[in-house]
């Protein structure tokens, strides 16, 4: 599904440059739940945004589902983000004059889905996430949590082969990462590649295999048995 061959990243501070990713070299089947663990600065968040097609870089080979990503142009990439991946973001991203159902019904209307049809559709995974009675509401009448299950919702609706996770739990209770990780675990269940940064050793600890990142290189990649896991749960 995923396949990087010696990604380098920089980017340019003043008169200096940061070397940020230093030659990563990293393959991710399809309907692997991979966690990206590391310190601050270590590379995560700019590996997750070349993953997703929000960032380019600056030497090496990027393939996602066989498809070589590379000097896209802004309506290129956008169409590969739109038809192949799902975002969900530690701080929502969710757009606060529209309502719940409004918010997971933006992709497919980037797709030129009808109102009707979208809105449908965008029900149908809100009642998924336990949420459908909510449809109406903005925002700020809902929890974190609910915030980061209509995320999710929203992440899903364009039917994505890869779902990519920045800190998705890092704004909530432990209480409600766990219920949000479940929510991820069920997805992966279906065939969906997820891909996770956290910071929270409890969350990649539930997850099949985690990238440690160090410094711009990928430090060790460790395998989860699936007795971790469920010692982690």
């Amino acid at each position: 599904m995923i396949e990087l061959r010696g990604i380098h990243k920089s980017y340019e501070m003043g008169s200096n440059k940061l070397h940020v990713l230093k030659g990563i070299d990293l393959s991710i089947k399809e309907g692997e739940l991979v966690s990206i663990v590391g310190s601050s600065g270590s590379g995560k968040s700019t590996l997750l945004n070349i993953l997703g097609i929000l960032d380019t870089y600056d030497q090496g080979e990027y393939y996602l589902d066989g498809k070589h990503i590379k000097n896209l142009n802004e309506t290129k990439a956008a169409w590969y983000r739109n038809q192949m991946i799902g975002f969900v973001f530690q701080s929502f991203n969710l757009i606060s004059f529209k309502n719940a159902m409004e918010n997971v019904a933006l992709p497919l209307y980037y797709q030129k889905v009808s109102r009707k049809r979208r809105n449908i559709v965008a029900l149908e995974y809100l009642d998924r996430m336990g949420l459908k009675e909510w449809a109406e509401h903005t925002p700020n009448e809902l929890s974190g949590g609910q915030k980061q299950r209509v995320a999710i919702a929203r992440s899903m609706i364009s039917k994505p082969k890869v779902i990519l996770a920045d800190e998705p739990t890092g704004a909530l209770d432990s209480a409600t990462s766990m219920e949000v990780m479940n929510l991820f675990k069920e997805i992966n269940r279906e065939g969906i590649t997820v891909i996770i940064v956290t910071h929270e050793h409890d969350i990649s600890e539930q997850t099949n295999k985690v990238i440690h990142l160090k410094d711009g290189f990928i430090e060790k990649i460790r395998i989860n048995t699936p007795e971790n896991i469920l010692a982690n749960v």
